[in-house]
């Protein structure tokens, strides 16, 4: 069966300009906290900022998005995505043996029959009072609401030197990461597309307080897509 390449792409950040590969760019050094695993959150938005187009975020991206979303799950060791994204977007158990899905709810509320969770691959970040279906394995931080903070500085009880974290929404988990200030790394690709509606957008709920990123990388292909890596400035 013939396949369709991908659309050429190339780096424009940093100078010269030259064409590039997904996973050349996103190849890089990524250090853990003393205290907690380097975490980078991956999301996909229009021009107007929503993170879906009909409730869903694949009709915003094309073979690259999805090639960026892909490779950088690769090298995470673990992967961090709200309860409301696993069920929207259907979540399954990682392509590769060893890497874990922890979902994050207030209330415990998840599916425990799904093969994300049947397949050991899924585990609960949670807060002390939600009641979790048995036999799911729970990371609890936080009294009525998970604690992400906490959480972090956790999570290698589930898993033992987890250095990487992906998170990848959606909007409301985005906000809990941004308020508590974990965000190191954005990867935020660009779809040049305007959706309008009242979907989401990509920070959902979070205080108004400045957070300066800085642009490492910037990739465009020839579908017009743009994608960004951002750095957290402290300090």
């Amino acid at each position: 069966m013939p396949t369709t390449e991908p659309p050429a792409i190339r780096r424009v950040v940093p100078a010269p300009e030259t064409p590039t590969t997904i996973r050349a760019a996103y190849d890089i050094e990524r250090r853990p906290h003393h205290d907690r695993p380097w975490i980078g959150l991956c999301m996909v938005a229009s021009l107007d900022g929503s993170v879906t187009i009909d409730g869903l975020s694949g009709g915003l991206g094309n073979a690259n998005d999805l090639e960026v979303l892909l490779t950088l799950r690769e090298y995470a060791d673990a992967v961090i995505v709200g309860a409301g994204t696993v069920s929207g977007e259907g979540y399954g158990p990682p392509r590769l043996p060893g890497k874990r899905i922890g979902v994050v709810t207030n209330s415990g509320r998840i599916d425990a029959d799904t093969p994300l969770f049947r397949s050991g691959a899924g585990f609960v970040i949670t807060s002390e009072r939600a009641e979790v279906p048995a036999g799911v394995e729970c990371l609890r931080a936080g009294t009525t609401r998970v604690d992400l903070a906490q959480a972090m500085a956790r999570l290698s009880e589930v898993m033992p030197d987890v250095q990487y974290v992906q998170a990848e929404g959606g909007p409301t988990l985005n906000a809990a990461f941004t308020e508590a200030d974990l965000i190191d790394e954005l990867d935020l690709t660009v779809s040049p597309t305007m959706v309008g509606g009242d979907g989401l957008r990509l920070i959902a709920g979070a205080a108004e307080r400045a957070r300066r990123f800085e642009l490492d990388q910037l990739l465009v292909d020839d579908e017009g897509l743009v994608f960004g890596r951002w750095l957290r400035r402290r300090g």
